[in-house]
């Protein structure tokens, strides 16, 4: 739940910032929510989160 609240907390940012900065109109924007949204609602959903739970995984287990 953490990594997932995280992930969440960190895209709104780069969402935000993307808007604000003038690089992203608020129409894709709002396509690209909506289509996250939905797809969330899809079969799919338990096979995405997986794979990026997995990637988190092998991510934290790098030493530097």
């Amino acid at each position: 739940m953490a990594i997932s609240l995280s992930v969440i907390v960190l895209l709104g940012v780069i969402l935000f910032v993307m808007v604000r900065g003038g690089s992203l109109k608020a129409g894709p924007a709002v396509v690209a929510v909506l289509f996250g949204f939905f797809l969330a609602a899809t079969s799919m959903a338990p096979a995405i989160q997986n794979t990026l739970t997995s990637a988190a995984t092998a991510l934290a287990a790098i030493d530097f």
